[in-house]
């Protein structure tokens, strides 16, 4: 399965809650397949997104956070999932598309074939699930909206073929409506 194609499930299935997604090819495929308000795309802070998430969760307890992160997004700041795990916040999904490169940057190899990351959140108080392909993605999310987090869902996703279109929207744009979106 491709990202393009997951993110269409996910947000068929989850509708306009908030996402922030972390940098590179996963906001840019965000932009161009489900543009809202809600969306907070990342532009430039690798590793930040599930950071950010946690802030947003706790701010609102009342709304579902999606999270959309890379392997080489979460691998970089593993430091999060921690925190993520002590807080133990019950709105905060966190998803790992894991292509098992740094597409963004080049398509480098990272070390998401020689770890799992499942287990790893598992030890860090995360409810964990993992989806192969598109039947058992729409399942998964099915069953995750009315779960209590923290829940990881970890998604095997080939490399992107087509690269999107840039983001179109300034940053300081991208905070503004998404703080309006989130009141």
């Amino acid at each position: 399965m491709n990202r393009k194609k997951a993110i269409q499930i996910i947000a068929k299935i989850i509708n306009d809650q908030p996402i922030i997604s972390a940098n590179g090819f996963i906001s840019r495929e965000l932009f161009n397949t489900y543009e809202k308000k809600s969306n907070f795309y990342m532009l430039g802070s690798m590793g930040l997104a599930s950071s950010i998430g946690l802030g947003v969760a706790l701010r609102n307890p009342k709304k579902t956070i999606y999270v959309f992160d890379g392997d080489g997004n979460i691998l970089m700041n593993m430091g999060s999932m921690t925190t993520i795990g002590t807080i133990k916040p019950k709105n905060l999904v966190h998803i790992i598309f894991d292509n098992s490169i740094h597409e963004s940057t080049g398509g480098q190899p990272t070390n998401s074939k020689k770890i799992d990351l499942g287990k790893i959140a598992q030890c860090v108080n995360y409810k964990t699930f993992v989806a192969q392909d598109e039947k058992e993605l729409e399942k998964i999310m099915k069953n995750i909206k009315f779960g209590k987090g923290p829940i990881l869902l970890k998604i095997k996703i080939s490399k992107t073929t087509k690269i999107e279109k840039r983001i179109s929207i300034e940053p300081t744009e991208i905070k503004s409506r998404f703080q309006e979106s989130i009141i």
